[in-house]
Protein backbone atom coordinates (compact mmCIF):
# COMPACT_ATOMS: atom_id res chain seq x y z
CA UNK A 1 0.00 0.00 0.00
CA UNK A 2 1.29 3.29 -1.23
CA UNK A 3 2.26 5.27 1.77
CA UNK A 4 1.11 9.16 2.24
CA UNK A 5 4.71 10.11 2.57
CA UNK A 6 5.88 8.57 -0.69
CA UNK A 7 3.04 9.82 -2.59
CA UNK A 8 3.78 13.26 -1.24
CA UNK A 9 7.52 12.65 -2.79
CA UNK A 10 6.36 11.35 -6.16
CA UNK A 11 3.70 14.19 -6.42
CA UNK A 12 6.73 16.65 -6.25
CA UNK A 13 9.18 15.05 -8.70
CA UNK A 14 6.55 14.47 -11.02
CA UNK A 15 5.10 18.17 -10.75
CA UNK A 16 9.10 19.99 -10.41
CA UNK A 17 10.39 17.46 -12.94
CA UNK A 18 13.47 17.53 -11.21
CA UNK A 19 15.03 15.55 -8.32
CA UNK A 20 16.86 18.57 -6.76
CA UNK A 21 13.99 21.00 -7.07
CA UNK A 22 11.77 18.54 -6.08
CA UNK A 23 13.71 18.12 -2.82
CA UNK A 24 13.94 22.06 -1.85
CA UNK A 25 9.77 21.59 -2.31
CA UNK A 26 10.06 19.24 0.07
CA UNK A 27 12.84 20.51 2.47
CA UNK A 28 15.01 17.83 1.97
CA UNK A 29 18.44 16.73 0.95
CA UNK A 30 18.15 15.22 -2.88
CA UNK A 31 19.92 11.69 -1.77
CA UNK A 32 17.05 10.44 -0.01
CA UNK A 33 14.23 11.48 -2.21
CA UNK A 34 16.40 9.42 -5.48
CA UNK A 35 16.14 6.16 -2.99
CA UNK A 36 12.12 6.87 -2.08
CA UNK A 37 11.59 6.95 -5.43
CA UNK A 38 13.75 3.82 -6.15
CA UNK A 39 11.92 2.11 -3.32
CA UNK A 40 8.18 2.96 -4.84
CA UNK A 41 9.38 2.12 -8.13
CA UNK A 42 9.89 -1.02 -7.03
CA UNK A 43 7.20 -1.47 -4.70
CA UNK A 44 5.20 -1.14 -7.42
CA UNK A 45 7.03 -3.38 -9.81
CA UNK A 46 7.30 -0.50 -12.80
CA UNK A 47 9.15 2.31 -13.44
CA UNK A 48 7.61 6.00 -13.40
CA UNK A 49 10.78 7.93 -14.23
CA UNK A 50 12.29 8.26 -17.44
CA UNK A 51 15.50 9.82 -16.10
CA UNK A 52 19.12 10.89 -17.32
CA UNK A 53 21.23 13.36 -16.54
CA UNK A 54 19.40 16.24 -17.98
CA UNK A 55 16.07 15.38 -17.27
CA UNK A 56 13.22 13.66 -15.62
CA UNK A 57 10.11 12.39 -17.34
CA UNK A 58 7.17 10.51 -16.86
CA UNK A 59 6.36 6.94 -17.81
CA UNK A 60 2.88 6.16 -19.02
CA UNK A 61 2.37 4.48 -15.70
CA UNK A 62 3.38 7.43 -13.89
CA UNK A 63 0.75 9.54 -15.40
CA UNK A 64 -2.09 7.03 -14.20
CA UNK A 65 -0.60 6.76 -10.75
CA UNK A 66 0.20 10.59 -10.36
CA UNK A 67 -3.68 11.60 -10.41
CA UNK A 68 -4.10 8.67 -7.70
CA UNK A 69 -1.38 10.38 -5.68
CA UNK A 70 -3.33 13.71 -5.76
CA UNK A 71 -6.12 12.57 -4.67
CA UNK A 72 -4.66 10.49 -1.83
CA UNK A 73 -3.01 13.22 -0.35
CA UNK A 74 -6.15 15.60 -0.94
CA UNK A 75 -8.48 12.78 0.73
CA UNK A 76 -5.87 12.70 3.68
CA UNK A 77 -5.82 16.52 3.94
CA UNK A 78 -9.88 16.09 4.14
CA UNK A 79 -10.22 13.65 6.90
CA UNK A 80 -7.46 15.72 9.12
CA UNK A 81 -9.17 19.00 8.55
CA UNK A 82 -12.34 17.01 8.97
CA UNK A 83 -11.11 14.79 12.21
CA UNK A 84 -9.98 18.69 13.64
CA UNK A 85 -13.38 20.39 13.45
CA UNK A 86 -15.63 17.37 14.54
CA UNK A 87 -13.49 17.74 17.84
CA UNK A 88 -14.03 21.40 17.80
CA UNK A 89 -17.76 21.22 16.71
CA UNK A 90 -17.13 23.23 14.16
CA UNK A 91 -17.70 20.97 10.78
CA UNK A 92 -17.66 16.89 10.00
CA UNK A 93 -20.81 15.60 9.76
CA UNK A 94 -23.92 14.84 12.15
CA UNK A 95 -25.86 11.40 11.14
CA UNK A 96 -29.38 12.30 12.99
CA UNK A 97 -32.43 10.31 14.13
CA UNK A 98 -35.48 11.22 14.70
CA UNK A 99 -39.17 10.21 15.44
CA UNK A 100 -41.92 11.20 12.37
CA UNK A 101 -43.55 13.56 14.82
CA UNK A 102 -40.44 15.89 15.85
CA UNK A 103 -40.00 17.15 12.33
CA UNK A 104 -43.20 19.39 13.40
CA UNK A 105 -41.67 20.18 16.82
CA UNK A 106 -39.01 21.02 18.22
CA UNK A 107 -36.37 20.05 14.97
CA UNK A 108 -37.36 22.58 12.55
CA UNK A 109 -36.49 25.59 15.44
CA UNK A 110 -33.46 23.40 16.44
CA UNK A 111 -31.99 22.55 13.46
CA UNK A 112 -32.23 26.44 11.97
CA UNK A 113 -30.16 27.39 15.36
CA UNK A 114 -27.75 24.52 14.71
CA UNK A 115 -27.36 25.65 11.06
CA UNK A 116 -26.86 29.50 12.20
CA UNK A 117 -24.36 28.65 15.06
CA UNK A 118 -22.34 25.73 12.68
CA UNK A 119 -22.94 25.88 9.54
CA UNK A 120 -19.88 24.10 8.60
CA UNK A 121 -21.53 20.69 9.91
CA UNK A 122 -23.22 18.38 7.42
CA UNK A 123 -26.25 17.22 8.67
CA UNK A 124 -27.79 13.96 7.35
CA UNK A 125 -31.00 13.08 8.87
CA UNK A 126 -33.46 9.89 8.94
CA UNK A 127 -36.80 8.96 10.25
CA UNK A 128 -36.78 6.17 12.73
CA UNK A 129 -39.10 4.55 15.38
CA UNK A 130 -38.02 5.25 19.00
CA UNK A 131 -36.81 1.20 19.51
CA UNK A 132 -33.96 1.89 16.74
CA UNK A 133 -32.49 5.04 18.31
CA UNK A 134 -30.37 2.84 20.91
CA UNK A 135 -28.87 0.39 18.11
CA UNK A 136 -28.22 3.19 15.63
CA UNK A 137 -25.68 4.81 18.42
CA UNK A 138 -24.30 2.16 19.64
CA UNK A 139 -23.48 0.92 16.02
CA UNK A 140 -22.53 4.69 15.01
CA UNK A 141 -24.81 4.88 12.12
CA UNK A 142 -26.82 7.67 14.55
CA UNK A 143 -24.63 10.25 16.43
CA UNK A 144 -27.87 12.42 17.75
CA UNK A 145 -31.89 11.10 18.30
CA UNK A 146 -34.71 12.48 19.06
CA UNK A 147 -37.59 10.09 20.29
CA UNK A 148 -40.41 8.83 22.79
CA UNK A 149 -38.16 7.22 25.47
CA UNK A 150 -36.51 7.68 29.03
CA UNK A 151 -35.20 4.20 29.32
CA UNK A 152 -32.16 3.87 29.87
CA UNK A 153 -29.58 2.01 27.94
CA UNK A 154 -25.81 0.95 27.96
CA UNK A 155 -23.44 2.85 26.24
CA UNK A 156 -25.75 5.84 25.35
CA UNK A 157 -27.39 8.76 27.22
CA UNK A 158 -31.01 10.17 27.70
CA UNK A 159 -31.52 13.84 28.20
CA UNK A 160 -35.02 14.56 28.88
CA UNK A 161 -36.39 17.67 26.71
CA UNK A 162 -40.11 18.31 26.83
CA UNK A 163 -42.83 16.43 29.24
CA UNK A 164 -45.52 16.77 26.95
CA UNK A 165 -49.37 15.73 27.77
CA UNK A 166 -51.58 13.98 25.99
CA UNK A 167 -54.38 15.05 23.69
CA UNK A 168 -57.42 13.30 21.84
CA UNK A 169 -57.20 12.80 17.89
CA UNK A 170 -60.64 12.56 16.73
CA UNK A 171 -62.16 12.07 13.08
CA UNK A 172 -64.19 15.40 11.89
CA UNK A 173 -67.62 13.05 11.93
CA UNK A 174 -67.03 12.28 15.43
CA UNK A 175 -69.95 13.36 18.10
CA UNK A 176 -68.03 15.31 20.72
CA UNK A 177 -65.54 16.99 17.68
CA UNK A 178 -66.41 20.00 17.94
CA UNK A 179 -67.83 20.48 21.91
CA UNK A 180 -65.98 22.47 23.79
CA UNK A 181 -63.57 22.23 26.85
CA UNK A 182 -61.43 19.02 27.98
CA UNK A 183 -63.29 15.68 26.86
CA UNK A 184 -63.58 12.74 29.39
CA UNK A 185 -61.82 9.95 27.91
CA UNK A 186 -63.95 7.70 29.11
CA UNK A 187 -66.50 9.00 26.09
CA UNK A 188 -63.91 7.39 23.84
CA UNK A 189 -64.60 3.72 25.39
CA UNK A 190 -66.04 1.73 22.96
CA UNK A 191 -65.06 3.42 19.71
CA UNK A 192 -62.41 1.87 17.36
CA UNK A 193 -59.21 2.93 18.57
CA UNK A 194 -55.88 3.64 16.12
CA UNK A 195 -53.22 2.06 18.60
CA UNK A 196 -49.28 1.83 18.76
CA UNK A 197 -47.12 -1.19 18.58
CA UNK A 198 -45.40 -1.44 21.55
CA UNK A 199 -42.18 -2.66 20.45
CA UNK A 200 -42.12 0.97 18.11
CA UNK A 201 -42.31 3.07 21.80
CA UNK A 202 -42.63 1.68 24.80
CA UNK A 203 -43.12 4.42 26.74
CA UNK A 204 -45.77 5.98 24.72
CA UNK A 205 -47.96 2.82 24.31
CA UNK A 206 -48.18 2.52 27.99
CA UNK A 207 -48.65 5.85 28.75
CA UNK A 208 -51.42 5.24 26.40
CA UNK A 209 -52.64 2.33 28.46
CA UNK A 210 -52.46 3.55 31.84
CA UNK A 211 -54.39 6.67 30.67
CA UNK A 212 -57.49 4.43 29.39
CA UNK A 213 -57.48 1.93 32.76
CA UNK A 214 -57.74 4.87 34.60
CA UNK A 215 -60.28 6.14 32.89
CA UNK A 216 -62.28 2.41 33.35
CA UNK A 217 -62.12 0.99 29.98
CA UNK A 218 -59.58 -1.17 27.93
CA UNK A 219 -59.84 -0.21 24.04
CA UNK A 220 -59.83 -2.57 21.73
CA UNK A 221 -57.10 -1.70 18.83
CA UNK A 222 -59.01 -1.79 15.43
CA UNK A 223 -55.70 -0.50 13.82
CA UNK A 224 -52.25 -0.33 14.25
CA UNK A 225 -49.79 2.53 13.63
CA UNK A 226 -45.96 2.11 13.63
CA UNK A 227 -45.59 6.19 14.68
CA UNK A 228 -47.57 9.14 15.93
CA UNK A 229 -47.83 10.97 12.72
CA UNK A 230 -49.17 7.52 11.26
CA UNK A 231 -51.77 7.57 14.19
CA UNK A 232 -52.72 10.54 12.98
CA UNK A 233 -53.03 10.06 9.65
CA UNK A 234 -55.52 7.14 10.17
CA UNK A 235 -57.76 9.18 12.34
CA UNK A 236 -57.71 11.93 9.47
CA UNK A 237 -58.83 8.72 7.61
CA UNK A 238 -62.10 8.65 10.03
CA UNK A 239 -60.57 4.97 10.76
CA UNK A 240 -61.08 5.54 14.74
CA UNK A 241 -59.84 7.76 17.15
CA UNK A 242 -56.77 7.56 19.55
CA UNK A 243 -54.46 9.69 22.18
CA UNK A 244 -51.19 11.11 21.34
CA UNK A 245 -48.66 13.66 22.74
CA UNK A 246 -49.87 17.16 22.15
CA UNK A 247 -46.05 18.61 20.62
CA UNK A 248 -47.49 15.95 17.90
CA UNK A 249 -50.83 17.99 17.29
CA UNK A 250 -50.32 19.83 14.17
CA UNK A 251 -52.88 21.63 12.82
CA UNK A 252 -54.63 18.47 10.36
CA UNK A 253 -57.90 20.02 8.26
CA UNK A 254 -59.73 16.14 9.12
CA UNK A 255 -58.78 15.83 12.48
CA UNK A 256 -59.66 17.35 15.95
CA UNK A 257 -57.56 17.47 18.86
CA UNK A 258 -59.10 17.78 22.43
CA UNK A 259 -57.64 18.38 25.69
CA UNK A 260 -58.35 15.84 28.01
CA UNK A 261 -60.05 16.40 31.59
CA UNK A 262 -58.01 14.53 34.36
CA UNK A 263 -55.39 13.58 32.18
CA UNK A 264 -52.26 13.54 33.96
CA UNK A 265 -49.58 11.33 32.34
CA UNK A 266 -47.19 12.90 30.19
CA UNK A 267 -44.61 10.99 27.62
CA UNK A 268 -40.98 12.32 27.83
CA UNK A 269 -39.30 14.22 24.56
CA UNK A 270 -35.75 13.04 24.68
CA UNK A 271 -32.15 13.84 22.91
CA UNK A 272 -30.52 10.51 22.50
CA UNK A 273 -25.94 10.52 21.99
CA UNK A 274 -23.83 7.81 22.61
CA UNK A 275 -22.18 8.07 25.98
CA UNK A 276 -18.96 9.79 24.60
CA UNK A 277 -20.42 11.91 21.86
CA UNK A 278 -18.71 14.33 19.46
CA UNK A 279 -18.90 18.00 20.15
CA UNK A 280 -21.44 18.57 17.20
CA UNK A 281 -23.68 16.14 19.17
CA UNK A 282 -23.14 17.70 22.37
CA UNK A 283 -23.70 21.16 20.95
CA UNK A 284 -26.76 19.81 19.07
CA UNK A 285 -28.24 18.56 22.85
CA UNK A 286 -27.65 21.76 24.18
CA UNK A 287 -29.21 24.30 21.64
CA UNK A 288 -32.24 21.08 21.64
CA UNK A 289 -32.23 21.75 25.47
CA UNK A 290 -32.37 25.54 25.33
CA UNK A 291 -34.99 25.56 23.14
CA UNK A 292 -37.34 22.99 24.39
CA UNK A 293 -37.25 24.55 27.99
CA UNK A 294 -37.36 28.25 26.23
CA UNK A 295 -40.27 27.57 23.82
CA UNK A 296 -43.54 25.11 24.18
CA UNK A 297 -44.79 23.42 20.96
CA UNK A 298 -47.67 24.88 19.32
CA UNK A 299 -51.23 24.27 20.94
CA UNK A 300 -54.15 22.84 19.04
CA UNK A 301 -56.71 22.38 21.71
Amino acid sequence: MVEIRQARYFVAVAEELRFGRAAQRLQMSQPPLSQAIKQLQQRLGCELLHRNQRSVALSPAAAVFLDHCRALIRNAEEAETAARQAATGRGGRLNLGAVASSFSWPLPLVLERFHEALPDVEIRTQEIDTHEAAAGLLDRSLDWAIVRQTAPVRGATAISLFADRFVAALPLHHPVADATGPLALADLAGRPWVWLHRHISPDCHDAMATMCRAAGFSPIPAHWARSVSSQIAMVECGLGVTIVPAAASASRPAVRFRPLRHATATIELTAMTRASPGAPAERLTAMATQLTTAQTPPRHD
